[in-house]
């Protein structure tokens, strides 16, 4: 008969993944631990996600394994936590993870006291040992006996281990700030490591690691900088080419296993689209080139048709695993492909994506070739035509593969990212569709997980889900409101970014030290309040809000919102002294922070073509901390629109554009290109 546990009631794909296993596995929450402290025992809190290869191997090896479940049973009160469901229970003991064992990953497994405080944490276990690796039918034993054994050093330990953690969120000293040395010191960083043959940074593996492109392209745009841009687009062209982009369907998988960009971790999450989407947006605004315009089409493309809900926000992320096989969906034989197509068709496309006969990469385990081909480009493209008319059939033929599991979480965080970009790439590439696709996001999440007030929740699935918001989900909503107001210059997008700048400085802010606290003061008490600062696989919660806030601050003139990204500054001070490499996102924001705002208001009526000619010049820039507002003389009312008209008035103009910059405005111009020149100025 088939198991069933607690989990089968919940919303989360990764908890109902485990809903059958004989593992008795219960959500994370009070009864949990209330059933710890009767029974007097630890508690196993296992975290991951829906699209975790490692975690479904954990799954088949150990928590589907009967033997393995009953001692698990019998040894803990077990806890399933979906780390993209509860980044807050994630956040605690991923620093629990590296401070005990110098790294982290997934799946993460903590043993805890019924107090939440933990004495144990591991990645991956197998069931049995293997290669110097304890197994859970080794561990599970040895932990049982140390907690009914040697109950006073293990609640010691776990002290212990509490107490750290919150040596870690303490105040950062409130050192001064030399920006141009942190940034400078930021950029030998990079050029130090980076693969000057391959592109991307160190050798393997190798993440994407979009905010670094970003911060490259803003440094090449705001510096001249040749080195900087070379890097940003040579890592840009190689990762498109490589095995890392979907060169059938579309879209960047999660990494790449190898140097060369071709053999990835076929995962393929939202934030990845997002972000990357935006870096090849910025580079195809600071070189012109249609290569990098091509890329971000295609990644929205992707995103529209295979990770867009019907309500319009957008799906967490896609497997890697397929029939119990990573990369199955995505990958070719040579016999499959010359099936598929004709002989000439076959040629071409073999050629050219590097296509063998006995596969173009080797297994991880054994090193041994698999058969199976990923398509990667090493050639420049022949006819264009030929090549895409080949991609449409065997994209239609994989359509008819069993698909990777889709985790079809709607998340507040992961979709401001995503508005951002489509909304930045509605305007710079001059297509609606992308701008229509953001509107409809940011309408789903502010009418379904965001209160009156701008307080957000985290998640929906079915039903909103039971996570509270988190720092991340106000930030980078934040960022795609902000970049939708300067795509629409719709006045309703930035009154709800107010409105949710002003919750999360009264949820998320250290009123005490500065900085951001993960979670809310109003929330689920957790065991230690996080501070999040350093990037990870997106930016920091608490960078990004320090970028929105400096803008939303000039754009709304609101001094309060400066003075907080000031003091989140002077808090972080002693972490981006020390090691400002790992907080390349708040590097770039400083630059903003302490320089000159720069802005430009564009006046006239809405739908003039004067009006719009003007805000195409503006649209088609790429400026890093430019601020942009629209002031609509035909629709908006009082002194400030008045002044506008009538000063065109004077002008004998229709619209106008004003360049201001450190608090002072030049004389208006009224034409596109004048306007262009004193943009380039």
């Amino acid at each position: 008969m088939k198991h069933t546990n607690a989990l089968v009631r919940e919303k989360s794909p990764y908890l109902l993944q485990h809903a059958h296993n004989p593992v008795n596995w219960l959500p994370w929450g009070d009864e949990a631990f209330e059933i710890a402290r009767r029974e007097d025992k630890p508690v196993l809190v296992s975290i991951g996600y829906s699209t975790c290869h490692w975690c479904h191997v954990m799954e088949r090896e150990s928590f589907e394994n009967e033997d393995i479940a009953a001692q698990l049973n019998d040894a803990f009160v077990c806890i399933k936590v979906d780390r993209e469901e509860r980044p807050d229970i994630d956040a605690v003991y991923m620093n629990v993870c590296h401070l005990l064992t110098g790294s982290g990953g997934w799946p993460l497994n903590v043993v805890v006291s019924p107090d939440k405080k933990p004495f144990f944490a591991a990645t991956y276990i197998p069931a049995t040992s293997r290669h110097g690796r304890y197994g859970l039918n080794e561990l599970v034993p040895r932990i049982t006996h140390l907690w009914k054994n040697e109950r006073e050093q293990v609640l010691e330990s776990a002290e212990g281990i509490t107490h750290a953690l919150e040596k870690m969120e303490m105040p950062g000293g409130h050192e001064p700030l030399d920006v141009e040395r942190l940034v400078r010191q930021v950029y030998n960083s990079l050029t130090n490591t980076y693969d000057r043959t391959h592109g991307g940074f160190g050798q393997s593996p190798k993440f994407p690691s979009a905010h670094t492109l970003l911060f490259l392209i803003q440094r090449s745009r705001r510096s001249q900088d040749a080195n900087a841009r070379w890097m940003a687009v040579l890592t840009l062209r190689a990762m498109r080419n490589g095995g890392l982009w979907d060169h059938i369907g579309y879209g960047f998988h999660r990494y790449s296993t190898d140097a060369r960009w071709l053999l990835p971790h076929f995962e393929k999450m939202l934030y990845d689209q997002a972000l990357l989407a935006l870096a090849y947006v910025e580079a195809h605004q600071l070189t012109g080139k249609e290569e990098f315009s091509k890329t971000a089409r295609n990644t929205f493309e992707y995103v529209l048709r295979d990770m867009r809900d019907e309500k319009g926000g957008f799906y967490t992320a896609e497997d890697a695993d397929s029939e119990g096989k990573e990369g199955l969906f995505y990958t070719w034989t040579w016999k499959e492909l010359h099936e598929a197509l004709a002989p000439e068709e076959a040629k071409l496309f073999c050629d050219h994506y590097n296509i063998k006969p006995d596969g173009n990469f080797h297994d991880e385990a054994t090193d041994e070739l698999t058969g199976r081909n990923i398509p990667h480009e090493i050639s420049s493209p022949p006819a264009a035509g030929e090549l895409e008319a080949i991609r449409k059939k065997l994209f239609a033929l994989r359509e008819m593969r069993i698909r990777p599991h889709l985790d079809d979480k709607i998340l507040a965080d992961l979709n401001g990212l995503m508005i951002a970009a489509l909304a930045r790439g509605g305007r710079a590439l001059g297509d609606d569709t992308f701008t229509t696709a953001a509107i409809r996001a940011a309408e789903f999440i502010l009418s379904t997980l965001s209160d009156a007030d701008g307080r957000l929740k985290h998640g929906y699935r079915e039903c909103v889900l039971n996570a509270p918001g988190t720092l991340d989900d106000s930030a980078f909503m934040l960022w795609g409101l902000l970049e939708l107001y300067e795509t629409t210059f719709d006045e309703t997008h930035l009154t709800a970014a107010e409105k949710i700048a002003d919750a999360m400085l009264e949820a998320f802010e250290d009123k005490v030290n500065g900085g951001f606290f993960l979670t809310s003061e109003h929330g689920e008490t957790v065991l230690v309040r996080q501070k999040p600062i350093h990037d990870a696989a997106i930016p920091s919660g608490t960078s990004v809000a320090l970028q929105m806030l400096v803008k939303l601050g000039v754009m709304l003139d609101r001094q309060d919102f400066k003075e907080a990204a000031r003091r989140c500054a002077s808090w972080a001070a002693e972490a981006l002294n020390r090691m400002p490499q790992g907080l390349i996102h708040m590097a770039a924001g400083l630059e903003t922070l302490f320089s000159a705002p720069e802005s430009v208001v564009v006046a006239g009526p809405m739908d003039a073509s004067e009006t719009r000619a003007l805000l195409d010049i503006l649209h088609s820039q790429y400026k890093p901390g430019l601020n942009m507002r629209l002031q609509a003389t035909d629709r908006a009312s009082g002194a400030k629109a008045s002044g506008y008209a009538l000063e065109l008035q004077s002008l004998g103009a229709v619209a106008g554009a004003w360049v201001c910059r450190d608090y002072k405005c030049e004389q208006p111009v009224i034409t596109p290109e004048a306007l262009r020149r004193a943009l380039e100025e």
